[in-house]
């Protein structure tokens, strides 16, 4: 059962499973054991195996939990409630919308909805063929250069939904529709 609230936390044969000839996980268990096995160092842990896996999937997550002697329950809660923990691959490209409260005011919702459009895909999703990630952040701290996006780690300030489609332009014509 790959469900995060099926697996017991006592089913070793399952983590063994999973994790049996993986690398990542050993610098994982590195890292746990480098926080003594220390439940409050739950988001350091979770930082570390984001780092190494991409996202968090869930058998990740179910390790975690067994490794810390914590309820899936609480380390998924945990990754679900912090914006920067990702339960789902992303994709090749990244466009993050602004909706802090300047970027909202300031044309935010138009270009979110402009680029939903346009790529066929929703806020939080990724496209089909992995090649785009469209997420949303409360705030990226730019405000002075509102409506800002993020496309692909770059900043850019001052946005129109006409400059963010041609800023992803040629991600499109890679095949990401």
């Amino acid at each position: 059962m790959n469900s995060i609230f099926g697996v017991k936390s006592n089913n070793t044969t399952k983590i063994s499973s999973i994790t049996h000839g993986d690398k990542r996980f050993k610098m994982l268990e590195a890292t746990i054991k480098r926080h003594q096995y220390e439940q409050d160092a739950l988001i350091e842990i979770l930082h570390k195996a984001q780092e190494l896996f991409g996202y968090l999937e869930n058998d990740i997550l179910i390790y975690i939990a067994h490794s810390l002697k914590l309820p899936p329950s609480r380390v998924y809660g945990v990754a679900t409630f912090y914006h920067l923990f990702s339960l789902a691959p992303s994709g090749v490209h990244t466009c993050v919308v602004c909706m802090g409260t300047a970027c909202y005011v300031k044309g935010a919702p138009a270009i979110l909805a402009n680029v939903e459009k346009s790529t066929h895909i929703h806020a939080g999703e990724t496209s089909a063929d992995g090649q785009i990630s469209l997420l949303t952040a409360r705030c990226l701290g730019a405000c002075g250069i509102a409506p800002a996006v993020v496309l692909d780690g770059t900043v850019l300030g001052n946005q129109t939904a006409e400059s963010v489609l041609e800023g992803i332009k040629g991600w499109l014509q890679d095949g990401s529709t």
